[in-house]
């Protein structure tokens, strides 16, 4: 695979460049390694896409896994507990945060990679919750999300959002205090 698309979110660039360039290189080395046509293996059940072998979400987050961890970038996972002191007087939840978390994809000496094929609301998600979420837990002080652009995604199963849509959406958004930089590629 190769990266088409740079967008600085919050000056992302700018200090993942600064301050985290060994980590930048091992990301873009992990892209360079992902054969994208080797990922090209789901039976389209699109009305649209008749018989056609579409980009599999699932066999391109294996291949990027198995390339991030051989650099030794690494999952992490946090256990949630959920307060109850918020429901109102006299209910009673039968919800549980057992087996409840929250993970990021990879991390490594605090940038944090997330590799999102899926829907949109998961990319708004990642950067704008998880990414700061992870910072304010003392995990990560900058982030790299890694998207496709929309002519890979005409290739995949349709709801998958790309690049030039997230940042439109990120540009009119605007940045609040909480946000931590983010490089999308």
């Amino acid at each position: 695979m190769i990266v088409a698309g740079v967008y600085s979110f919050n000056n992302g660039k700018e200090v993942i460049e600064a301050q985290y360039a060994t980590e930048l290189r091992e990301v873009e080395q992990v892209i360079a390694a992902v054969d994208s046509t080797q990922c090209k293996t789901k039976p389209s059940r699109e009305k649209t896409m008749p018989g056609k072998t579409l980009y599999s979400p699932r066999a391109l987050n294996k291949t990027f896994k198995r390339e991030f961890e051989a650099r030794a970038w690494q999952k992490h996972k946090v256990r949630c507990e959920y307060p109850a002191e918020y429901y109102v007087p006299g209910y009673v939840s039968n919800a549980s945060s057992k087996g409840a978390f929250r993970e990021i994809d990879f991390v490594k000496n605090r940038v944090g990679v997330e590799v999102q094929f899926g829907k949109y609301a998961f990319m708004v998600y990642n950067v704008c919750a998880k990414m700061t979420i992870f910072h304010k837990m003392g995990v990560i002080d900058a982030g790299i999300e890694i998207v496709p652009l929309k002519v890979f995604v005409d290739e995949m199963s349709t709801g998958v959002s790309y690049f030039e849509q997230f940042v439109w959406d990120l540009e009119h958004r605007g940045i609040a205090d909480i946000d931590i930089p983010v490089l999308i590629l």
